[in-house]
């Protein structure tokens, strides 16, 4: 059984803010235009956190008084506090992701603050966000694995995510920020999400530091009849074309599920998109190779390498759906 899912575009924001060689406001426009010409219609575009600590983001509002205007375009920003939301309500931005780590020992270490304390600045700022008319989305991140503290149990992110609903964001996102989920993981932790109706919405961030994202995205889209239907009958998946990313507080944690590789994935196991249905992926690898000349770094997306290649489109069945 499989779900729809929504593709969010998160190459401007999580794919720069790793990179060696930081891209002027000008070149982040660019990079978000052309995202838009192949059908990105949920782009995390900038973070609004202190340039002095994460470079490549500086100039959050010089980006989003440049960005094209569309009403079917929404763009997230992510911030960590009030002040982040603040900054962020005063310009173009529909929507904030809060980051929330589930462990102390990433928490301090990322936002010098304990998960408790991070869960009230998330209040903050949700507040905030929506008093500016912006939707909210919490991501608990290192929710399959923390690089300080080891594993990850599924009981320990369900007692986060219970102090995260009561927030009552429009979205809940769980986060592999290093990599090291499986897709068992990816069905116990949408097995809480699903039991909880205070959660409209689910979402996942992998990456695909063990070769273990793209199983994991197929596990996100094809979920476990058994627990019950997702919220709203959307998942949303985060990619990054090209495949670049990281986070500069997390060792080891490589490149994003590349969004160009994904489409091609999703498309050839007959899997519905949301939005404006399934994007020219071998543009999308076009704009991953451009993206890889401005940083002077290699894309990690395999159809970028691979050249040119339409995946089959399902045969329909004999009553004329999609298998």
């Amino acid at each position: 059984m499989s779900t729809t899912v929504e593709l969010v575009e998160v190459g401007p924001r999580d794919g720069l803010q790793n990179e060696k060689k930081p891209l002027d406001v000008d070149t982040r426009v660019e990079l978000i235009r052309r995202l838009v010409g192949q059908g990105a219609r949920r782009i995390e575009a900038v973070s609004f956190v202190r340039p002095d600590l994460v470079p490549q983001m500086a100039g959050a509002e010089e980006v989003m008084a440049k960005v094209p205007q569309d009403p079917e375009v929404s763009y997230i920003g992510l911030v960590l506090n009030r002040r982040g939301a603040e900054r962020a309500a005063q310009t173009p931005c529909t929507e904030v992701n809060i980051v929330i780590p589930v462990t102390d020992s990433f928490s301090t270490r990322n936002q010098n603050l304990t998960v408790d304390a991070m869960l009230d600045h998330a209040a903050a700022a949700s507040q905030v966000a929506r008093g500016a008319g912006m939707r909210v989305s919490l991501t608990l991140a290192v929710a399959f694995g923390c690089p300080f503290s080891g594993p990850v149990s599924t009981g320990q992110v369900a007692d986060v995510l219970l102090r995260a609903a009561e927030i009552e964001p429009d979205e809940i996102a769980f986060a592999d920020t290093i990599g090291v989920g499986v897709p068992r993981q990816v069905r116990e932790l949408a097995a809480l999400a699903v039991g909880d109706d205070r959660i409209r919405k689910l979402r996942f961030h992998f990456h695909n530091t063990r070769n273990t994202g793209y199983a994991n995205a197929v596990a996100a889209a094809h979920p476990d009849p058994s627990t019950g239907a997702v919220p709203g009958g959307v998942i949303a998946l985060d990619a990054s074309v090209g495949g670049f990313g990281g986070c500069p507080f997390a060792p080891a944690a490589t490149g994003n599920i590349a969004t160009e590789d994904l489409a091609y994935l999703l498309r050839g196991e007959g899997v519905p998109l949301a939005g404006n249905g399934h994007p020219d992926i071998d543009a999308l690898a076009r704009v991953g190779t451009w993206l890889g000349e401005q940083l002077d770094n290699s894309p990690q997306g395999l159809l970028v390498r691979a050249g040119d290649f339409t995946p089959p489109v399902p045969a329909p069945d004999k009553e004329g759906t999609e298998k």
